[in-house]
């Protein structure tokens, strides 16, 4: 029986790999010139396959569609992973945040593993190759090259989404699932940066141990997160918005302010007590030249506007009322809110084939008979730390194993 998979990064891959292990006799088919074209770049180069984590602390990282998944990673776990890249020979290390990197810190040494397991396992690789048109006739599936018609009796779609198309992410699949009569849930940038005014002068300043959140007009919380970030010339980025991100793509627009509190250990009352202590020591110099031990030299200025007091105003006639709103800015750092970065930098793609209309178990879709989905062309996102790849994986080797299954 014959299966094809059409995409080669990681959930293509695996969904090949497992497919011909269990006996099937696997085409992949790959429109660019290599294989993992996304996956190279992924981490910066270095790859976090995924995160070493149970899989209860697994699905709280899942963005969209936990539910949908759990049978997927339990059948491939993150453990499956590292062991899989064990026993072929790939050294792994784990860092902060249980994120999992090879040892060598390259990508192209993970990508190497599959293309020498898709070799090894039998499978047919088409590179530069893509597909112009899949359909369903009585004897199977006919895909459609430049140079050829190809017949399978299963079919993989294992596109990826719309993020950084020159890696061959351009929304393929989600054209073959409409024409076999699949909805296609919106599509939103995942894992981006956060476009805001007012923060051109503070570009390339990173900051640690701070939170970041997002605010309506009234101040109300809405989403935050903790840790790491990233100021840019039109917005900010870093682990913590990223993650921000894809929380804020579920919301509503609205009239939103991303805030940020640079110094979440400590409540009003401490920081005003840390503050009272630096004017003491301070008490004649000009407030805009008070406040170097509290913020890092870069942020004072947009504190010292955010809180209101004049610069010129001298430590020892600042009031109690303007201490206070000092106090207010340093936890409240304020930026206008714009929206989310364009889909095309998003790392990952929020919204795809809707997941109600595939079978979690299988993978297989519930409209068309022998037709499979893996990876992000569906509608799953998880959070940074290796989640998203992890997802891919394991949602390739259930599409896989299925696939050849049903083909025997």
């Amino acid at each position: 029986m014959k299966v094809a998979v059409i995409g080669g990064g990681p959930a293509g891959m695996m969904a090949a790999i497992t497919a011909a292990e269990c006996g099937a006799d696997v085409t992949l088919y790959e429109k660019n010139e290599k294989l993992g074209k996304k996956l190279y770049i992924s981490g910066k180069g270095r790859c976090n396959l995924t995160n070493d984590c149970s899989a209860r602390e697994f699905f709280p990282n899942v963005a969209t569609n936990a539910k949908f998944l759990y049978g997927a990673v339990n059948k491939f776990s993150p453990q499956d992973v590292m062991n899989f890249c064990a026993e072929r020979g790939l050294l792994l290390k784990t860092e902060r945040g249980n994120r999992v990197f090879p040892a060598s810190d390259k990508s192209s040494d993970v990508i190497k593993l599959f293309a020498t397991e898709l070799r090894k396992s039998g499978v047919n690789v088409c590179l530069n190759t893509e597909i112009l048109a899949l359909v369903y006739q009585k004897s199977g599936f006919s895909l459609t090259t430049i140079t050829d018609i190809a017949n399978f009796d299963r079919v993989i779609i294992a596109t990826g989404g719309v993020s950084y198309s020159a890696t061959g992410s351009t929304g393929d699949g989600y054209k073959f699932a409409k024409n076999f009569g699949h909805s296609i849930v919106a599509l939103k940038p995942a894992l981006c940066r956060i476009l805001c005014r007012g923060t051109q002068q503070l570009e390339g300043l990173s900051l640690k141990n701070v939170e970041v959140s997002l605010t309506d007009g009234c101040g109300k919380v809405l989403e935050s997160e903790f840790g790491e970030m990233l100021f840019t010339d039109d917005g900010v980025s870093g682990p913590t918005v990223l993650t921000l991100s894809s929380r804020i793509n579920k919301l509503q627009k609205g009239d939103f302010r991303i805030s940020i509190d640079l110094k979440p250990a400590l409540d009003e009352e401490k920081l005003d007590a840390r503050v009272l202590r630096d004017f003491s020591e301070r008490m004649n110099k000009d407030f805009i030249n008070s406040l170097d031990a509290l913020l890092p030299e870069r942020l004072i200025k947009a504190v010292a506007e955010q809180s209101g007091i004049p610069f010129d105003k001298k430590v020892h006639q600042i009031t109690a009322a303007e201490r206070a709103a000092l106090v207010k800015s340093i936890k409240g750092l304020t930026f206008p809110y714009v929206g989310l970065d364009n889909i095309e930098y998003g790392i990952v793609t929020s919204g795809g084939v809707d997941v109600k209309e595939i079978n979690p178990s299988t993978m297989e879709s519930k409209l068309q008979s022998g037709l499979y989905f893996c990876g992000e062309v569906m509608d799953v996102d998880g959070y940074t730390g290796g989640f998203n790849i992890q997802i891919a994986l394991s949602t390739g080797y259930v599409a896989g194993q299925n696939a050849a299954k049903t083909a025997k």
